[in-house]
């Protein structure tokens, strides 16, 4: 897959108000990119407009609206090729997240990840990716996936439908748009002290739960920047890389899942009697 350079290139970047996508579009800006950026939070976004443009760096084009809109999708793509002229980069990273039981899982929380988490994407490459094509000069899609995309981690069952569904569509692009010269880069985070930890959805448990706190504070110990994931992503792309991990537990378990199946399996078995038994503990503590 060719290196692909940020300089001077116009970027897309979703989800660009807060998180993962803030840092990108941050770093990309640096880079010499010129951003058009979009995000559902309007005051993120300007937020994130504002640190841009205070940093010195091009800020072509930003809007925001929901993603799971294929019209709005469309008019947003309108919009920007027409401030950038074309666009070379496009960089998926909007996101929402649902965990749960299966049993306490209802239709509409697998519809809303499947609708933000695969749609969406599927939506922001559909508009872009056929005018990319048509023009010749090649490009470069990212999207970013989740280690709920590579591992069947507890609870994760609406999440992985959807993360687990980019990473197909991305191993498909990579081979289908590589005779166009674009390259196709997927990005597995593992965890991330993003907003989204404060905003993911535990059905049937009340995250103000002390026991579900302590594990969320447990669990944002052990993440990564935002800047980190996002730098990790960025030099993914420059190298022209398929796969990007985030941190180098996800490495490793991606390696222990293909070529050790057997740790893979023992890891995940006691991740979920851990799980478990946190539930039961914050469970006990509610009825307390």
């Amino acid at each position: 897959m060719p290196r692909t350079s940020f300089d001077g290139k116009a970027v897309v970047i979703t989800g660009a108000g807060s998180g993962i996508g803030r840092a990108a579009a941050l770093l990309a800006a640096a880079k010499g990119a010129r951003v058009l950026l979009t995000d559902v939070n309007d005051a993120g976004l300007d937020e994130t407009v504002a640190l841009v443009s205070t940093a010195g760096g091009t800020v072509l084009h930003h809007e925001a609206f929901d993603i799971t809109s294929e019209d709005a999708v469309t008019a947003f793509a309108g919009r920007a090729t027409s401030r950038a002229g074309r666009v070379d980069i496009i960089m998926n990273v909007a996101g929402i997240s649902t965990w749960g039981r299966i049993q306490d899982l209802e239709p509409r929380h697998w519809r809303d990840c499947v609708e933000v988490d695969l749609m969406g994407p599927i939506h922001v490459m559909s508009a872009f990716v056929p005018a990319m094509i048509a023009t010749g000069n090649g490009g470069h899609v990212v999207n970013v996936s989740s280690a709920a995309g590579l591992f069947g981690l507890p609870l994760h069952a609406p999440y992985s439908a959807a993360k687990f569904g980019l990473r197909g569509v991305s191993e498909v692009l990579r081979f289908d748009l590589a005779q166009h010269g674009i390259g196709v880069t997927l990005v597995c985070p593992g965890a991330v002290d993003t907003p989204l930890v404060g905003t993911v959805t535990i059905v049937g448990i009340d995250r103000d739960n002390p026991v579900v706190a302590r594990n969320i504070g447990a669990f944002q110990k052990h993440a990564v920047s935002p800047e980190s994931a996002a730098a990790s992503m960025i030099r993914g792309v420059e190298k022209g890389r398929h796969l990007v991990f985030t941190s180098a537990d996800i490495r490793a378990g991606w390696y222990a899942q293909r070529y050790a199946p057997w740790i893979y399996h023992l890891v995940m078995r006691q991740l979920n009697r851990r799980i478990t038994r946190i539930l039961t503990q914050a469970r006990a503590a509610e009825d307390a």
